[in-house]
This record gives structure tokens, sequence and C-alpha cells, in this order.
């Protein structure tokens, strides 16, 4: 037991790890096709412009400041808002503090983004402090903003109780709040965000440039294809709504350098365990000389000899095997249940790992078999006596 105690760990690894990597990667490409699966994004049609045709130009903008609204009544839309991009006139700035310092390093202001009140539910963003502006402060066209975590530090505001302000352009606005994820939309982690009607009011915004709706989990297709028609009825054309992208060859190579890793490591753990039963068997050998000499001395040949400890080392792998293939099984459906998973495993691979573990035992005891084979009887004998 001892000796096929190597192995058994060698296989207990690779089996751990590979249904351990399966389970995990199953978990990464499901997060993937959830999101893949119950979005989609909505922009103004474009189409091929200027003299090279490498620009484009948007051909018409149908989506009008209830946009979010007609989205949201549609079956399977969980929640919608528009996002839209702003530019402030040339020679205007976003600071936090209205200091001008001429020796300071020149730095590049946050993007500065309009939205609508249900921004944070359509790109599953959250709050670290403070609060979003609701339909209030939008209808009003309040002077708020909310700042993405990296906006904010960049502007030295990481606290809300001192009701802190920035300066976009010359016009104050007071900071409500601050985003500290969006997992449809990391660029708002940078971005300076304030109410649309605001930007319509103050900055010059025309129409909304983006919509972005949450479905759920399988709907996005059938949104899709609704989406132009709920915005623009009479030329549907004017929208392109397009279902979440399927992250297909990123969720293969996530699943496969997962799985690479782990093998790798218990191919080494395998590695030490034939090892060690390469050298107890050895050691046998050289224990067991006398037998060998007597056997040889009674009739056994060669390959009876050769057969014999190739027979030994491949019953301790083949009994590591069984062991460590089932404590590998057992393994991974503790780790899953414990993390809360579905344990994924490949059926074939207990059988395999057995079988790997006969064929380790076999590799291990070849030398020693073969150095078994070559004593003579009269110097066996003799080294025993």
């Amino acid at each position: 037991m001892l000796t096929a105690l190597g192995t058994l760990l060698g296989i207990v690894t690779l089996v751990a790890t590979a249904g351990l990597s399966r389970t995990a990667g199953q978990q990464i490409v499901d997060r993937f096709d959830e999101l893949a699966a119950s979005t989609v994004d909505v922009q103004p049609a474009t189409v091929p412009g200027g003299m090279d045709g490498t620009k484009t130009v948007v051909v018409g903008n149908p989506m009008g400041w209830d946009a979010a609204q007609r989205v949201n009544r549609l079956a399977g839309v969980d929640g919608a808002a528009t996002l839209s991009d702003l530019e402030l006139p040339e020679g205007e700035t976003i600071s936090a503090v209205p200091v001008i310092d001429p020796s300071a390093a020149p730095s590049v202001a946050p993007p500065l983004m309009a939205a609508s009140p249900d921004l944070l539910a359509a790109v599953r963003g959250r709050l670290s402090t403070g609060r979003f502006f609701d339909s209030g402060h939008d209808r009003r066209a309040d002077q708020v903003a909310v700042l993405g975590a990296d906006a904010a530090t960049k502007l030295g505001i990481t606290r809300l109780e001192a009701s802190p302000a920035i300066l976009i352009g010359d016009d104050p606005y007071s900071v409500i709040g601050i985003i500290s994820g969006a997992q449809r939309r990391r660029e708002l982690l940078d971005a300076i965000v304030v109410p649309e009607g605001t930007a319509k009011a103050r900055l010059g915004l025309e129409a909304p440039s983006s919509l972005i709706a949450e479905t759920d989990v399988g709907a996005a297709g059938q949104v899709a294809n609704q989406i132009p028609l709920a915005l623009s009825p009479n030329d549907p054309d004017l929208v392109t709504a397009t279902a979440g992208w399927e992250p297909s060859d990123v969720r293969r190579g996530v699943s496969e350098d997962v799985s690479a890793l782990f093998l790798v490591l218990g191919g080494v753990a395998l590695l030490v365990g034939m090892l060690g039963i390469a050298n107890v068997t050895l050691v046998s050998v050289l224990e067991r000389t006398g037998e060998i000499g007597l056997r040889r001395a009674l009739g056994a040949g060669r390959r009876h000899i050769a057969a014999q400890f190739l027979t030994e080392s491949a019953l301790l792998g083949t009994l590591a095997g069984m062991v460590g293939s089932a404590t590998g099984v057992v393994l991974t459906v503790v780790v899953a249940a414990n993390r809360g998973w579905t344990p994924v495993l490949d059926p074939w691979l207990p059988l395999v790992a057995v079988l790997l573990g006969a064929a380790a035992g076999l590799l291990a005891g070849a030398y020693p078999a073969w150095r078994a084979a070559r004593l003579e009887p009269v110097d066996a004998l003799r080294s025993a006596t």
C-alpha cells in the first residue's frame, strides 16, 4: 500500500484536477452564456460615408426620449436604459475644484455620458456609495452626476459626506453616487454620468445615441427583432438591434487553458508516483536475488522472471488507479458541492484513470523487471548466500 501510495496520489490529483477544471470552466462558460443570451444593444442605423467609404454616418435617429419605456413594454425585457456619449464645447473641461495651476501636468478628463434613470438595472451595475439619479432628477434637469470608481479616483473624490461637486465647463454638478461595478458596460467605471434630461437642457443632447436592454435568458434574439418595430414602426431599418455576442472562442480558450494547467499538475504528480513504484520495485529485485536465482535454477526462464515483476508493478498501479480514481471523483463532488457548483466530469475519465494507473505501474516496473531477468542463476544464488 505504501508503494502504491505515490501513484494513488498522482491519480487522485489527475482525476480531481481534471474534474475541478471542467467544473470551474463550466461555471465560467455559464457566466459568459448568461450575459450573452440576455443582452441587446441598440443604435441608430449607419451607412458608409465619405469619399473613401471608411467612415459611417447615421441615416436617422428615431430613438426618442421615451425609447427605454417603449422597449420595457416588450415581452421578455427585464430592463432597458438609454446611454449617450457627450462632448463638451471646445475649451471647456471637467474638474473637481475650480483651481487652475499652470505648472500642473495636463490630464485627460473622464468621458462624459448621459443616461436614463434605469441604467444600473440594465447594465447590472452597483454603487459603492451614494445613490443613482431618479426620474425626478431627470425631469427637473437637476445638475447632479454619478461617477465611475476610476473617474472618482482620478478626480480625487472618494467620499460623499461633504457633498462634493465637480465642474462641467463652468457649471457645478453635485456628485450623488459612485459606481463600483457594471457587468455589461465596464467603461462606466471611467465615466461621469449625468441625467438625460440634464444633458438635453444644459449640454446640447438632441436624442439618445444608444440603448441597452436586459432580457430573459434566451429571449435576446426575439427582442432584438422586435425593438426596431417598437422604436421606428414606419421605418424599422433606421434602428440596428444586436443580440449579445457569442463568446465561443473565449469560452473554449478559457476552458482549455484551465484544463491544460491542472492536467499538467496531475501529470507531474503521476510521474512522481511512477518513480516511487520503480524505486521500490528495483529495491525488491535486489532484496529477492536469492528467490530469483532459485526460480531460475528450477527452470524458470527470463520471461517468467520479467513477467513476475511486471505483474507485481502493474497490480500496484491498477490498485492505485482504482482507489485514486474513486477518491478523485468524490473529491470533485465534495468541492463542487461546497462551492455551490454543478460537478462536471467526463464519464470516461475514471476508467481511463484506472488504465493509466496500470500503464504507470508497467512502465515503472519495466527496468526492474529487465534487471531481474538478466540475473544469472549461479550469480543470483551466490550473492544470496
